[in-house]
């Protein structure tokens, strides 16, 4: 164990949030729910919903059972609901072919529905304690200052970016699960994006970016997400009037919500397609 890894799992122990999904009586299912929940959204939203979902679908059968529509309600406003359907049809495999049980090989969580190389590797290590390269935005970040001197990573996972995260994996399975956690954490809390607080980092003395007087990155512009006016926004105020009634909700329903009319029809239309809304009748829609 080098010092860089004697620094972090030690800032680690004494810094981590406490976090259901982190909790030793944890499940690989609560593992696996919180890593579909946690892509692309903060912890302090996710941490309601997670709880709620465990209580209704403490175990991949629980939600097999369920309806796709009850999977979407339940979402509720995480964004990106189509990691909803994702989770159930992943349930839904994990019941038909590992006998309801989370797989724990890297191969099988990779063959499940909705779950990529980053996600596998993620429960592979967070859940069954297993060595794997675990690279996320965080840990991403974190590398790419400490090692490479880069104040942000590229916009995609490089090879020169896995070399360094595998380089720099230990060889005993627990510690480079809790390697792993350990730096996305400190990425999460302390080498974040903007305004990283350097002055508490643990290896801020061995930080290349740092050393380096903290250049900026000399990448194309990086654009802030917008949200107001787009697809994203009118699909989920659509979905939010279909999440909140009862029974089916009638198109003048779902006019009144986004006055744009054509957008509006669009993302309706693709609402449909992807799976996440269903038509009860010629003018009235439901979810799944």
């Amino acid at each position: 164990m080098t010092d860089l890894h004697e620094r972090v799992l030690s800032w680690y122990d004494e810094h981590a949030r406490s976090l259901p999904w982190r909790e030793p009586d944890a499940t690989p299912w609560a593992v696996m729910v919180s890593e579909f929940m946690l892509q692309q959204t903060p912890v302090s939203r996710v941490l309601p919903v997670f709880e709620q979902w465990m209580t209704t679908w403490p175990t991949p059968a629980d939600l097999a059972s369920a309806s796709t529509g009850d999977a979407v309600r339940a979402w509720g406003r995480l964004g990106y609901p189509r990691r909803a359907l994702r989770l159930h049809a992943a349930a839904t495999a994990i019941v038909t072919d590992h006998d309801g049980e989370v797989p724990s090989s890297h191969a099988a969580l990779r063959a499940l529905p909705g779950v990529g190389d980053y996600t596998a590797a993620a429960i592979a290590s967070f859940a069954f304690g297993q060595r794997h390269v675990v690279l996320d935005t965080n840990v991403r970040r974190v590398l790419g200052r400490v090692v490479r001197g880069e104040e942000l990573p590229p916009t995609s996972v490089t090879r020169a970016e896995r070399e360094v995260a595998t380089d720099l994996l230990p060889g005993d399975d627990a510690m480079a699960a809790a390697w792993a956690v350990g730096v996305m954490e400190l990425g999460a809390l302390v080498c974040t994006s903007t305004n990283p607080r350097c002055g508490s980092c643990p290896v801020q003395d061995l930080c290349l970016w740092v050393q380096s007087g903290r250049p900026a990155d000399d990448g194309p512009p990086r654009r802030g997400q917008t949200y107001a006016g787009t697809v994203r926004q009118c699909r989920g105020r659509l979905l939010a009037v279909l999440r909140e009634a009862e029974g089916a909700v009638h198109r003048s329903g779902l006019d009144a919500v986004w006055a744009e009319e054509v957008q509006r029809a669009r993302c309706l239309a693709s609402l449909v397609e992807d799976g996440l809304v269903a038509h009860a009748s010629e003018d009235t829609y439901t979810l799944p």
